[in-house]
């Protein structure tokens, strides 16, 4: 990130340390991919919690987001600036909404989220070209974290992930 971007942002700021993935968005490559890794402490305490809450919550995380991601992103004075990474956090989060925990289902959940947030398939892509600010920040990761969800419930229904 350039000095003048980095001027612009502070993780003293809370809307920005959210947005920045408590940091994690400012690692030097894949950003996207340490937001995600940011995720996996919250979705281990939230998944003590009854599936309705772990929800609840993502939900709240979401709504949040849009509020978040676009705060930061107009202090920056840039769109969906990759250091931005409350969207990974979210969608990763939604993604195991009801998913037993195991090493096997978070690295899958972890892999298909990413593979659904790099490669944006349709309708992922169009979200991200056509809506903008905080909610159009947000709205592509939590439909990569509902397609993760979707295949999620799939492979468990078919007993192929313990």
């Amino acid at each position: 990130m350039d000095t003048l971007l980095r001027s612009r942002i502070s993780l003293k700021n809370p809307w920005h340390f959210l947005a920045l993935g408590f940091g994690s968005g400012l690692a030097p490559v894949a950003p996207g991919t340490f937001g995600t890794l940011a995720a996996i402490p919250f979705v281990l305490v939230f998944a003590l919690l009854p599936d309705t809450w772990f929800a609840a919550l993502a939900v709240f995380f979401a709504l949040a987001g849009f509020y978040i991601c676009g705060r930061t992103a107009r202090d920056m004075r840039v769109h969906d600036h990759s250091s931005i990474v409350w969207d990974e956090v979210v969608g990763y989060m939604i993604g195991m909404i009801a998913v037993p925990l195991s090493f096997n289902t978070i690295v899958t959940a972890f892999v298909l989220f990413r593979f659904f947030d790099i490669v944006k398939p349709w309708p992922i892509s169009y979200l991200d070209k056509h809506i903008h600010g905080g909610v159009g920040i947000m709205a592509d990761d939590i439909l990569a974290g509902v397609f993760t969800f979707i295949c999620m419930q799939v492979l468990l229904y078919l007993q192929w992930l313990n």
